[in-house]
């Protein structure tokens, strides 16, 4: 890398801070932008650079938005009768890709991990009890059903057990509060699977 112009050198050392991005990719990309037409990477770079002034969290879910409210919340057609909780934005990405899916959403923006010294004050856990409370208290209640989609480790379902607690305290209206189903991935092999993915879809085997 020590040949390359600095300003491509640099490009380059950056894109290798990226996620999953190594010295090789990096240099492949920046020299993919190199090539790209005057028009097409001044447009990128604007982007870039508004980024961060731009983009603001919906004052209700705190999805990602350049407005007040996301595109999500500020849907007519969404169901309100049951809001589902996710850590991240791409875990709310991935239930919108699959289309699988028309309530709305309260983005944690994490998980409780105490080893990592992330207590409940961190994410939006507070955030989302006023909202449960502001929406089963008011006088037409559409509010139905709490769906908890942390992830299934040890910090998702430590967060997923604290906010049904805290829920159960500040409703009493029979609130549903459910967590999405464990088990078996379609084409998986019992052969191969673990001890507690066994346990959970036995758990929570349906009628066939």
């Amino acid at each position: 890398m020590s040949s390359l112009p600095n300003s491509l050198k640099n490009i380059s050392l950056f894109l290798e801070r990226l996620p999953g991005i190594g010295e090789k990719t990096a240099n492949r990309l920046a020299f993919f932008l190199l090539n790209l037409p005057e028009e097409d990477l001044k447009e990128f770079s604007e982007n870039v650079v508004s980024l961060k002034s731009k983009t603001k969290l919906c004052k209700d879910c705190f999805n990602f938005t350049e407005k007040e409210v996301c595109e999500i919340c500020d849907n007519n057609e969404r169901d309100r009768s049951i809001i589902c909780v996710v850590e991240t934005v791409l875990d709310l990405l991935s239930f919108e890709q699959g289309r699988i899916y028309n309530g709305i959403y309260h983005v944690l923006h994490g998980k409780i991990d105490p080893l990592n010294r992330v207590g409940p004050e961190d994410i939006k856990i507070r955030e989302l009890l006023e909202r449960v409370n502001r929406l089963t208290g008011s006088r037409v209640n559409e509010l139905k059903e709490v769906v908890l989609a942390t992830n299934p480790d040890m910090e998702g379902e430590a967060t997923a057990v604290y906010i049904k607690n805290k829920l159960k305290t500040i409703t009493d209206n029979g609130l549903r509060i459910t967590r999405l189903a464990y088990g078996l991935p379609m084409g998986a092999n019992l052969e191969y699977a673990d001890y507690m993915t066994l346990k959970k879809a036995i758990e929570g085997r349906n009628q066939f």
